[in-house]
């Protein structure tokens, strides 16, 4: 029988497959995307994202948490989410199809209403899948969750970068993500065994989950306005062009902070529900994910701040020169979303998906407030404003933490400031070692490999026993008979 450390470990491996193919592949079509589209283009995708998003949060209703946080789920539950989420997708995308030219409205750009109609169609393709990805995320099914992931990113990223060479513009960005869903949810279903049935259906279920489900949808939906809170406040007082900008930034952030986040979002919360019952042994499994969260989110963000310039202009072009200042910036705040990401996951595992809400909603209400008392004193201004406070409220996502597990700040310190500030002297020895150099290639390959030798060295120096560990499962893995 498998144990749960195998399963772990299993789903770690597969957790960073599937996303470190996933971010190569968005890294590859990223660069053609970027070549390919103007910052128009991003920017008007990028006002009307968070709609989606928050539609999407409101039809699955906190209900895939909810699944996993029961440990024994039944047929009954599943069905009973499953038809629920299909009724309110279809309702929900009704009411945004008729609210699309208010959204047009709100931003000036009449273009907004068909593109709204048309990218709104996504989260109906992802409420077909949701409870599919439940099942195989509760069951450790990474390696399945990787394979249909990894197929529908690529299929996608292809169709996307041919619509933009045919001069599609901001539709291929659109056609790109409804597709990714859309094979997403059909992979999932090849792989997951679970089926849903017309007979006996049921809302008792839902009835039951939705006083945890609810705090779970409203997090949600603040943690999606908090993440895109710069786009819809440049989309509304600055132009498409500046909006696009910023997007471009943010997704660059995005794709390195999600690759740590989602490579342990694989595993954490299932098994921190699963050990909910042994405080020990539950906060010591804690504490061994956050120093693997710290070991490699602070070199690898801080790391790609101090390339951003050189990325930037190399990879899409010196058109987006702009958007490189606001990347170097929003990787400061990208390096800690990982520990408040898995704090969070703890907090949810205890059931206080209420604390789980407060938190994100406070966030939420002060930074639209700090963001609109800004705007008037550019894009950087607020951007420096947003990275400061994504900083600040790790240490409230800690406060809830310890109070409910007792992870002290001294030993969530210990976990986590060694890595931090290894990884802040390993980039600025770089950025002074290579300063001299004048060929943007050369310094963008040298900076990567010495900050990589740099960091790798200290770690062995410091006897890091992360760094050991995680050399014993690479070599398990590549030496296995």
């Amino acid at each position: 029988m498998t144990t749960l450390k195998e399963k772990t470990a299993k789903g770690l491996f597969w957790g960073a497959m599937n996303n470190g193919t996933q971010q190569i592949i968005g890294l590859i079509f990223g660069i053609i995307l970027g070549r390919l589209l103007s910052p128009s283009d991003y920017g008007m995708m990028a006002m009307i994202v968070v709609f989606s998003l928050i539609a999407n949060a409101i039809q699955n209703s906190g209900f895939g948490v909810a699944l996993t946080n029961i440990k024994d789920a039944r047929h009954e539950d599943y069905n009973s989410v499953f038809w629920f989420n299909i009724t309110m997708a279809v309702l929900l995308y009704i009411l945004l199809f008729f609210l699309a030219p208010l959204i047009a409205g709100y931003y000036h750009i009449a273009e907004l209403v068909p593109l709204s109609r048309y990218a709104f169609l996504s989260f109906i393709f992802a409420a077909l899948g949701l409870v599919q990805n439940t099942y195989l995320f509760k069951h450790f099914k990474a390696k399945e969750q990787a394979k249909a992931a990894g197929m529908a990113v690529l299929l996608s990223s292809i169709t996307g970068a041919g619509m933009a060479f045919y001069g599609f513009g901001y539709w291929a960005l659109a056609t790109q993500n409804n597709l990714y869903v859309l094979l997403n949810t059909l992979f999932v279903w090849y792989y997951s065994p679970w089926r849903p049935t017309t007979s006996g259906i049921t809302l008792e279920p839902v009835r039951r989950m939705f006083g945890f489900s609810s705090k779970v949808l409203l997090t949600a939906i603040m943690t999606h306005v908090n993440n895109n809170v710069l786009n819809i406040l440049l989309g509304r007082y600055f132009s498409a062009h500046d909006t696009g900008n910023y997007n471009q930034a943010y997704q660059w952030n995005l794709k390195c902070f999600t690759l740590v986040s989602n490579m342990m979002g694989q595993v954490a919360h299932p098994v921190l529900v699963d050990l909910k019952d042994d405080a020990e042994r539950q906060l010591n499994a804690f504490r061994k994910m956050m120093r693997l969260v710290a070991f490699i989110s602070f070199p690898l963000l801080l790391g790609f701040g101090m390339v951003s310039t050189e990325f930037i202009v190399l990879a899409i072009g010196e058109k987006w020169l702009v958007s490189a200042t606001y990347l170097k910036v929003l990787c400061y705040a990208g390096s800690v979303i990982p520990l408040a990401t898995l704090l969070s996951n703890m907090i949810i595992s205890k059931g206080r998906s209420d604390i789980y809400f407060w938190c994100t909603f406070g966030l939420g209400v002060i930074q639209i407030i700090a963001m609109v008392a800004i705007w008037p004193y550019g894009i950087r201004r607020m951007v420096v404003a947003h990275t400061l406070l994504s900083i600040a409220w790790v240490f409230l996502w800690h406060y809830f933490t310890r109070r409910l597990t007792g992870y002290s700040l001294l030993s969530f310190l210990k976990d986590t400031l060694p890595f931090a500030l290894s990884s802040w002297a390993v980039m600025a020895l770089t950025h002074l070692l290579t300063a001299s150099i004048s060929s943007l290639w050369l310094l963008l390959a040298t900076r990567v490999l010495l900050s990589a030798l740099l960091y790798y060295l200290v770690m062995r120096v410091a006897g890091a026993e992360i760094l050991r560990e995680c050399q014993r499962f690479i070599a398990s893995k590549l030496f296995k008979k």
